[in-house]
């Protein structure tokens, strides 16, 4: 078994909520509280939340954590 790690990325957007609500709809779990920063080079506000989950699968550099 192995606990898997992500960061989810997005601009300050709905896009952003889907993403974190897709990940919890396939299992992920939220780890630790969101975070903002402003993007100066974009001129943006962008989100970052991590997420985690336990797979029956051993852990490997070649997963596609979004598929788990």
């Amino acid at each position: 078994m192995a606990k898997l790690y992500r960061l989810l990325t997005e601009e300050d957007t709905s896009a952003f909520c889907h993403k974190v609500s897709d990940a919890l709809a396939k299992g992920w779990v939220l780890y630790g509280d969101p975070s903002y920063a402003y993007d100066a080079t974009n001129g943006v506000m962008r989100c970052a939340q991590a997420v985690t989950k336990e797979v029956e699968v051993d852990y490997s550099p070649d997963m596609k954590l979004g598929q788990q």
